[in-house]
């Protein structure tokens, strides 16, 4: 029951962070939007803990990895995520994106040793297929000109990074950190890189008082970062990065659902038949939530 419970807090969330997104683009620069997004997110969650009474300091021989963690989750494959986003449709974004579940597997064989399950290359095919379906007015008019090609590398380097940063947190998950005190301190070392990297790249350190890019930060700081992320790894700690990964392919499912009722968004017969592909390969891929890792425990 728990792991359907933070399965569906992980795809409502992170679903829904479709709409606030494009809501950042355009007046702060990309890398100092992050770095607000994560600082914010920490804040958050630092303040929690000490409300909650909950512990916060980690162990310093572990906290090298909750830095990787830091850098590779949550700033540096925002980076590439929100750089490719400009060159590629969100469709087309969300395909790329959807590999990260094969990506997850592969690296938890090459790190951890971790068998490869046929029945998950099976359902992350079917949740592949099924958001091309949904997108193929998208899909169907790729190209591979410089602008679509560049764009796509982007989103697969950013897809490659965040599953890096997955195996670092199936590390610190598997040695039974505190999920809370992990994520703080992982998100103010990436805020603190997001800034670093603007500083580098000259970036103006400016903000918008516009409503839609404040409401849409604390969205995505709060409910998209702090929150969303703390399931993220609780999931993971149960079921593993790679069954965890699959909620990105329905990820589209709840934007597509949100833009039915404020966008009018009429659904196609190859919508409905994509959706259904996503609905058969999520059962597929969580039909058995073995505990995994254990290997980890001994990193």
């Amino acid at each position: 029951m728990q792991v359907i419970l933070l399965y569906t807090t992980v795809v409502l969330i992170w679903g829904s962070t479709w709409a606030a997104i494009p809501y950042q683009f355009g007046v702060v620069a990309e890398e100092v939007s992050v770095a607000y997004r994560f600082a914010i997110a920490a804040v958050t969650l630092f303040l929690y803990a000490i409300v909650a009474g909950k512990k916060i300091r980690l162990p310093r021989r572990y906290y090298p990895m909750v830095i990787v963690q830091g850098l590779l989750l949550f700033s540096i494959n925002y980076f590439f995520v929100y750089y490719g986003t400009a060159y590629i449709t969100s469709g087309l974004v969300a395909v790329t994106f959807s590999s990260i579940v094969v990506c997850n597997a592969f690296f938890e064989r090459m790190f951890f040793r971790t068998p490869l399950e046929g029945w998950l290359l099976v359902a992350s095919f079917l949740g592949m297929l099924g958001i091309a379906l949904i997108f193929w007015p998208e899909v169907k008019t790729l190209s591979l000109q410089d602008r679509t090609f560049f764009g796509l590398l982007l989103i697969v380097i950013g897809v490659v990074i965040a599953s890096l940063g997955n195996m670092a947190a199936v590390v610190n998950t598997g040695r039974d950190l505190p999920v809370v005190a992990v994520n703080a301190h992982g998100m103010a070392w990436g805020a603190l890189l997001s800034f670093l990297a603007a500083a580098i790249l000259g970036r103006e350190f400016n903000f918008s008082l516009e409503p839609a890019y404040v409401w849409s930060l604390l969205f995505l700081a709060i409910f998209g970062s702090a929150i969303a992320f703390g399931c993220y790894l609780l999931l993971i700690r149960k079921i593993g990065s790679a069954r965890a990964a699959y909620s990105s392919v329905l990820f589209p499912v709840v934007a597509l659902a949100i833009s039915t009722f404020l966008e009018d968004y009429q659904w196609s017969i190859l919508a409905v038949v994509g959706i259904s592909l996503t609905i058969v390969g999520n059962w597929l891929a969580l039909r058995r939530t073995k505990r995994p890792l254990a290997a980890a425990k001994q990193q």
